[in-house]
Parts: structure tokens; C-alpha cells; sequence
């Protein structure tokens, strides 16, 4: 079985000494979230996901959920209620969430901090509260003033949960494509009817009642995305005054079987003519479903990043553990019948991928969520809106490579294992299957990657790439004639200029055959994720030498950014050629060639 410990020294140093959030705390109006607070809540969160989540995962996956076709009711496995319970009583499901509603106020980069941790500790978990946060963040800003009284607090306090069904049979990533059709009531309602798929935790007996928000077209609705609005619909209606009453016509009529993550139920809902209310304006609800999707991408990102983490942290003990052969250079522990595999270059290439890539994804998950904290909550228009920019364009990379990068992670941790690492005793291949739905759902690879290279960059003139390149800029002439720094600040400034160069010629043969954007667009993301990771390393590097941590943490952090620069940033030389051959060897082919 796989064991996880929260990783709470390089949470530590991420969150204080390169992001510095006591600084941004105190300028953001966080003047009770002191480093003591922080410090409580990371140990509380660790000792939650290590004790009560980390032993269910297993569990989860080996059990799954339960459906029964003749009420259409699922009971989630064994053991995940009562966490759940303890979740609520924590106070864990209000912990970012506006206190006027019950929750905590805690800064989003603390969130992401304990999501983390709940994703590595028990993923198929994690998703039951998962999606309350995004329906919580749609209703706060579209919801009535009763809406958000009589759903969205009970959702903050975790009494009820939250799903978002966007997705029909018909349509996926085309939500232009949707039937579901809402009517209007007499009594200022809707009946909300049709068929929504791949819904994550639509039914399960965690909590009494679960507040779907489903799009869906009014009779009078315009053609396409322009005419989609969306509604709350709860499990069991709710009045005004928030009083739960009746069994609503939103019913699970089957749950899927899936490749991984068994423990989290995926649905597929009925809605025959169920009560609903509109969230905002009529036709306008792509605009609060980009809410949802935003924060769920963000979230996704870090299952992705906790998988990885937890896949680490397995590979690192069994490599140290498991004796096989000698090293090349000779014996390194002639007291043993072999040496542990630790000391093979190919292990430790691995460990070494994995590592490099876990920590300096988190530097780029939380410094996303933090520039989510500024865009709320800065003093400054000017600060909020640069904020809200920046964290919209890591969105896409912080999904995407977060999660394409725990394929790659759990792929090497079932490697070090070698056979073992198959066998299912051993947990590194649910991992790994695990991992495998976090590329797609919310939003493919490619999706991200159009989105990124279209939304992000060409509709807004590059403004999200330009103000990480102003920090890249910032910090190397903060650091120039820093000897201790060198090997990395002039390669980190010869990506940020090719980066720039790389975008420009992409928009320029954009403006003249539009499929450039798509052919160039997965590549564009990963070169993109692999210089953003190339920064934080450096900023690593620095954060540590002027840190109190001790010589080993340091050494640990050096050779870590040594090693990404040497092996993992060259990555881009392949990405780079890929996106400067064009559009013509991918679409030349005609579609009947590529055979029956």
C-alpha cells in the first residue's frame, strides 16, 4: 500500500520564503492570517489527510461506489462519510469562503495548500468537496441575495454539496451544442428537463441534499453559446426561505465505470422537469459557468500535483529500500548483498524528474492561487486587474502540465518500483490510473493548450505572457553580478526572450492561416510550462541561499535546480522545433488517408 506525508517543509518554504505571503497577506487586508495561523492550519491539514484520508484510498479504489438502478440513490465507499464529517466539523469546506456565509476568510493560497494535501492523500475523495468550491464561487457572484442565503451557505458550512453540469451526450467541449431546455413557472421558477453526463459526485449519501448548477436554453434563447443561462437546481427543493422540502425530478440514472479514481461516483443526471432558478441573467450563463470551470481547472491542476507528490514520495523510499546489483563505480554499501537502486543514474534520473517537477509545480500552483488572492483583494484597480490577468493565464499551464506532468510522475514511480510497481498491492498503479482523468476532465490537454495559446494570448495581445516575462525581467536585474546565481539568471533570460520571440512568430502566421494557432498550441503550453518552471527554480535557488534553512535543504535545492536547467529545460529545444514547422505537415494529409 502507498503511504503519503504531507510535505510540509517545502510547503513551508514556497509559501514564506520565495512567495513570501506574510508580506502579501498583510498588504491585502489578511492581518489575522499570521505566519502562527498558517503554520496551525498546514499541521491540522496534515494530520487530517494523513490520518483519516490516506488510509481510505485504498479503500476507495478497491470498493467504489454503489448504485442502485431501482431508487437511483449511490453510496459512497466505506469510511468516507464519517471523514467527511470530520472535514465539516473542521470547518475545512469554509475555509476560503466569505465569512458572511460561515466560512473562514483564509487567503485562497492557504486552500490550495490543504487541497493539496486532500488530493494526495485520497483523490477520488477529494472531488465530493471539490466542486462546492466553484458552485459557491458562481452563486456568491451571480446568485440573488436569497439564493445565497438559502444555498450558497449551507454549501460554505458543507452541509450540502455542489455539482456543475454542463456536459451532455451531444456535446462536451461544444456546450453551443446543449438541449436541455428550462420553462418558466408561475412562481418565478423553472422546470429544468434533459440529460447531463460525467457528472462528478451528482448523487452520493455524504450529505442530505446537492445543489446542482446546470445550463440550459430558454425557449426564446438565441442559437449557440449566446443563448445558454444557467440554474441552481437542488436534489431536494428549496424555498426562499431555504426550508428543504420535497424529492425534486434531478435523479442519478447510472454512474460510470471507470478506468480510475473508483471512489468518486461519475453520473449521469436525469432532469425531468425539475425545479430550478435562474443564476443571473437570462442567456448569459457561459459567463458564471467560466467561473465554475476556472476554479475547478485550478483545482484539477493540484490533483494532478498531489498525485505527483504521493507517487514521489513512494519511489524515493522503495528506491532507498530495494537492493539490486552494484553501483558502476563500484559498491557504495559493501555491507549489503547489493546497493540500494538510489544509486543508479537511470533511478535517480527519475527521482530527480519527479522531484524537480513536483516542487517547482507547487511554486507555480500557489503563486497562481495567490495572484487569485490579489485579483479579490488588492488595494489598487490597477493591482487587482494585472492579478486577475497573470492567474488567468497560468490557469491553462497550471491544469495542463500539472496534470500531464503526474502521467509522466507516476509512470516513473511505477518504474522505480519495476514489477512491483504493477501489482496492485503496492498502490503506485492506482496512481497512475488515477492520474489518467485529470488531463481530461474539466477540460482536455488540447483544451487547455487552445486555450492558453488563443483566449490567453492572441485575444489579449500577449498582456498575461508579458507580465511573467516583466518578472522574470525584475528578477534578474535583481540578482545580476550574483555569482551564486549566474548558471541560472542568463539561460532563464535566453527563454524569456525566445518565449517572446516564439509567441510573436505564432500570432504573425496566425494572422494568415488561422490553424497555426491550433498546430502550435500543445507545444506552446509545455514549452510554456517548462520556462515558468525554469523561474521558480531560480527563484528557488535564491530564496534558499538567503533563507535560515539548514546546509541540507539548500544543498537539496541546488542540485534540484542544477539537474531541471540541465535535463528537464532542454525539453523546449523539442517543443520549439515543433511549433516552427507549422500548420503544413499536420493538416496536409487529407482526412480519408489516414486509412478505415
Amino acid at each position: 500500500m502507498s503511504q503519503y506525508r504531507a510535505p510540509l517543509a517545502d510547503m513551508r518554504f514556497a509559501l514564506f520564503d520565495v512567495l513570501d505571503v506574510e508580506k502579501q497577506f498583510a498588504a491585502l487586508g489578511y492581518d489575522e492570517v499570521t505566519p502562527d495561523i498558517v503554520d496551525a492550519v498546514l499541521d491540522e491539514a496534515a494530520r487530517f489527510t494523513e490520518t483519516v484520508l490516506a488510509p481510505l484510498n485504498a479503500v476507495g479504489d478497491d470498493i467504489g461506489c454503489k448504485f442502485d438502478s431501482a431508487t437511483g440513490d449511490v453510496v459512497a465507499p466505506p469510511g468516507f462519510k464519517q471523514a467527511f464529517d470530520q472535514f465539516v466539523d473542521g470547518g475545512w469546506t469554509g475555509l476560503t469562503n466569505d465569512p458572511a456565509y460561515g466560512g473562514q476568510g483564509m487567503p485562497e493560497v492557504l486552500g490550495a495548500a490543504l487541497t493539496e494535501m486532500v488530493d494526495a492523500a485520497n483523490l477520488a475523495w477529494g472531488n465530493f468537496p471539490m466542486l462546492s468550491h466553484g458552485a459557491v464561487e458562481a452563486l456568491n457572484r451571480y446568485g440573488e441575495d436569497w439564493q445565497k442565503e438559502a444555498f450558497l451557505r449551507p454549501l460554505v458550512e458543507g452541509r450540502w454539496t455542489g455539482t456543475m453540469c454542463l456536459t451532455e451526450p451531444h456535446a462536451g467541449t461544444d456546450l453551443g451544442l446543449l438541449k436541455t431546455r428550462a420553462e418558466a413557472n408561475a412562481d418565478g421558477s423553472y422546470s429544468i428537463t434533459g440529460t447531463k453526463i460525467f457528472i462528478t459526485c451528482g448523487e452520493h449519501d455524504l450529505v442530505p441534499n446537492i445543489i446542482h448548477l446546470v445550463l440550459a436554453r430558454l425557449p426564446d434563447a438565441p442559437p449557440g453559446p449566446k443563448g445558454i443561462s444557467l440554474f441552481v437546481v437542488p436534489k431536494f427543493k428549496v424555498g426562499k426561505d431555504g426550508a428543504a422540502g420535497e424529492r425534486n425530478a434531478a435523479r442519478c440514472g447510472s454512474i460510470e465505470h471507470k478506468m480510475g479514481i473508483h471512489g468518486s461516483v461519475t453520473c449521469v443526471m436525469n432532469f425531468d422537469g425539475a425545479q430550478g432558478y435562474l443564476v443571473g441573467e437570462a442567456n448569459k450563463g457561459l459567463q458564471a459557468m467560466f467561473v465554475m470551470m476556472n476554479s475547478a481547472r485550478m483545482g484539477v491542476g493540484l490533483q494532478g500535483l498531489g498525485l505527483s507528490e504521493r507517487a514521489y514520495q513512494n519511489a524515493v523510499r522503495y528506491a532507498r529500500e530495494r537492493l539490486q546489483t552494484r553501483s558502476l563505480a563500484g559498491a557504495k554499501f559493501p555491507e549489503k548483498a547489493a546497493d540500494p537502486i538510489i544509486v543508479h543514474p537511470d533511478v535517480r534520473r527519475m527521482l530527480l524528474s519527479m522531484k524537480s517537477l513536483v516542487e517547482g509545480g507547487r511554486l507555480l500552483a500557489l503563486h497562481a492561487y495567490s495572484q487569485l488572492d490579489a485579483a479579490h483583494h488588492a488595494q489598487d484597480a490597477d493591482a487587482r486587474a494585472k492579478a486577475d490577468t497573470l492567474a488567468s493565464f497560468l490557469t491553462p499551464i497550471t491544469k495542463a502540465c500539472q496534470t500531464e506532468w503526474s502521467i509522466e510522475n507516476t509512470y516513473n514511480a511505477i518504474q522505480c518500483f519495476g514489477g512491483h510497481g504493477y501489482i496492485h498491492e503496492h498502490g503506485m498503479e492506482q496512481l497512475a490510473r488515477d492520474a489518467r482523468i485529470t488531463t481530461l476532465y474539466e477540460g482536455t490537454t488540447g483544451i487547455q493548450s487552445l486555450d492558453l495559446i488563443g483566449r490567453k494570448t492572441a485575444s489579449t495581445q500577449g498582456a498575461g505572457l508579458k507580465l511573467f516575462l516583466a518578472m522574470i525581467d525584475d528578477f534578474a536585474k535583481q540578482h545580476e553580478g550574483d555569482v551564486a546565481l549566474a548558471e541560472f539568471i542568463a539561460p532563464l533570460k535566453a527563454k524569456a526572450a525566445e518565449w517572446a520571440q516564439l509567441t510573436t512568430g505564432i500570432l504573425q502566421r496566425a494572422a494568415k492561416n488561422p490553424e497555426e494557432l491550433g498546430a502550435a498550441s500543445t507545444d506552446y503550453l509545455f514549452y510554456s510550462g517548462y520556462v515558468v518552471l525554469a523561474y521558480w527554480w531560480a527563484r528557488s535557488v535564491a530564496a534558499a541561499n538567503g533563507s535560515s534553512r539548514n546546509a541540507a535543504f539548500k544543498q537539496a535545492k541546488l542540485d534540484t535546480a542544477r539537474f531541471y536547467f540541465a535535463r528537464m529545460l532542454p525539453r523546449t529545444l523539442a517543443h520549439k522545433a515543433a511549433i516552427e514547422s507549422g500548420a503544413e505537415p499536420l493538416m496536409a494529409m487529407p482526412a480519408e488517408l489516414f486509412g478505415d
